[in-house]
């Protein structure tokens, strides 16, 4: 799985300017416009967290766990809408100062270990873009990625009681992904194999699962599927109003911008990473049908 590292490089390093664009308590996450385009990135989003919200029965007084919780914008609204209890996880150590700075019980912890005896059981867990995260590049490569998909429900299983629900998005290689001995940054700009090497730039360590039913196969017998659905074209429309906002002008944004600029000179990785936020890489799979992306609810049995 991507580690510490690899997390800090893709998340701490936007932290400041994406808190400066998107909000202290901004979701880097698809948001849910269900084909009603007009709506606000924040009243899409906000219309995900109630989504998410009503499917687990989170109601006041509900532990929730919040995986891959960002910068905890799924914590603050359960907090505050519903009067939920909740705790936050993150590898990523600039995303946890954030959240522990705006109030929120965030802790740096891998989602993939996490046992009882580290927080107690839980009513309600979610996961919100964690999974991509999960299987490295080697994994795949040794055939382990079931595996490890495996043993994460089998973690949630201890977390939950009988008919706990958890919620996950994740974004899934699709029909027009290649193999992945295709891939390299200097093929065909905008091709299939010439994205996806920008996206294995974007998130080092990280290899996606082949769609949702890898997930559900993996997540059987223990946990059974309530709902499922495509955000493919939601999560376009949240890319083209991120890139939109990064761009607005902010004095403080764009001395942080200046600073990357001279970092750009010296580190050939992050020149990677500039690039990959210039293409917007994901957004070109989600365009392309290279990937897709699911919203899961399943129910432990």
């Amino acid at each position: 799985m991507a580690d510490k590292k690899d997390l800090d490089f893709t998340y701490t390093t936007i932290d400041e300017i994406f808190r400066l664009s998107i909000g202290e308590t901004g979701d880097y996450s698809g948001a849910k416009y269900d084909g009603d385009f007009s709506m606000t990135l924040e009243e899409a989003q906000r219309a995900k967290h109630k989504f998410i919200a009503d499917s687990l029965n989170i109601k006041e007084g509900t532990k929730v766990l919040d995986m891959a919780c960002g910068w905890a914008p799924f914590s603050k609204y359960i907090v505050e809408e519903r009067g939920a209890k909740s705790i936050g996880l993150t590898l990523s150590e600039g995303q946890a100062a954030a959240c522990q700075n705006n109030g929120f019980n965030v802790q740096v912890k891998d989602c993939r270990y996490v046992q009882p005896e580290d927080f107690g059981t839980f009513d309600a867990v979610t996961c919100i873009g964690g999974l991509e995260h999960f299987c490295s590049v080697e994994q795949y490569q040794q055939g382990k990625q079931e595996k490890v998909y495996s043993d994460f429900f089998e973690t949630l299983n201890n977390l939950l009681p009988t008919g706990g629900r958890f919620y996950m998005q994740t974004m899934t290689f699709s029909k027009n992904m290649v193999d992945f001995e295709e891939l390299d940054v200097n093929a065909e700009k905008g091709s299939a194999a010439h994205v996806c090497a920008l996206m294995a730039e974007e998130f080092p360590g990280s290899w996606l699962p082949y769609g949702p039913e890898m997930v559900i196969r993996n997540a059987a017998p223990k946990f059974k599927l309530i709902s499922q659905s495509s955000g493919r074209l939601d999560y376009i429309e949240t890319i083209g109003q991120w890139r939109k906002k990064f761009r607005k002008f902010n004095l403080k944004k764009y001395g942080l911008y200046f600073n990357l600029a001279l970092r750009y000179i010296t580190d050939p990785p992050f020149r990677h990473q500039v690039e990959v936020f210039r293409v917007s890489p994901n957004r070109v799979c989600f365009e392309k049908e290279i990937m897709d992306h699911y919203r899961l609810v399943f129910e432990k049995v």
